[in-house]
């Protein structure tokens, strides 16, 4: 019969949940990894089976947001969006996707707003960012693909209306299996811009 955790070690979770989660929000930290890495040495524990898990950490995130930041989230939450849908009406050629934190609510200010791209000739995306004299840095993602397997993709990198926009490019047929998400280890979430658009009405709309 498995052992359940103690009230204390279930506390201290919760609390490790909680710094990591400022930390992330505050600091600028996107990897869950380093933010509880670096939420226990401030803690003061060094216990590896104590630290909370990603899912718990993204659930104080939101409650932090919530808390602490709801004003000045949700603009930057319309921000990072409307910088998406910019970007993906540009980059329509590659079917683009919406992920990541953007996509979920819970970017914070330091978040870049992440895109799956989606050609068999991954370079076509820069040739297309050159053609529009719009910089950018290229670089690749190792991303799980399922419980066993990492890989490779190639990314591009630049900015639109202040913000970063961090896409990684899939071969045409990756359009029907989405890489694990870091969250909760399932297959990430995508929206198209109409999904994104609908987002945006609805985050716009006046609340009664």
């Amino acid at each position: 019969m498995p052992r359940k955790n103690s009230p204390r070690s279930e506390n201290l979770r919760r609390a490790m949940a909680q710094e990591a989660a400022r930390v992330m929000a505050e600091h600028g930290i996107q990897d869950f990894r380093a933010a509880k890495r670096k939420a226990a040495d401030r803690l003061g524990v060094g216990v590896e089976g104590a630290l909370p898990s990603n899912t718990e950490v993204e659930a104080a995130l939101v409650e932090y947001q919530r808390l602490f930041a709801a004003d000045s989230h949700g603009a930057t939450l319309r921000a990072q969006r409307s910088a998406a849908l910019r970007a993906m009406r540009s980059l329509s050629a590659f079917s683009p996707r919406l992920v990541g934190p953007v996509l979920n609510g819970t970017a914070t200010a330091h978040t870049d707003v992440q895109l799956h791209l989606f050609t068999d000739h991954p370079e076509s995306v820069a040739l297309n960012l050159l053609d529009r004299g719009v910089g950018h840095d290229v670089g690749e993602h190792r991303l799980r693909v399922d419980a066993e397997r990492f890989r490779i993709y190639p990314t591009v990198r630049f900015e639109l209306d202040r913000q970063v926009i961090d896409a990684t490019v899939f071969p045409l047929d990756g359009i029907r299996q989405a890489p694990v998400s870091p969250v909760d280890g399932r297959p990430m979430r995508r929206a198209d811009a109409s999904e994104l658009e609908a987002l945006l009405t609805v985050q716009e709309s006046p609340r009664v």
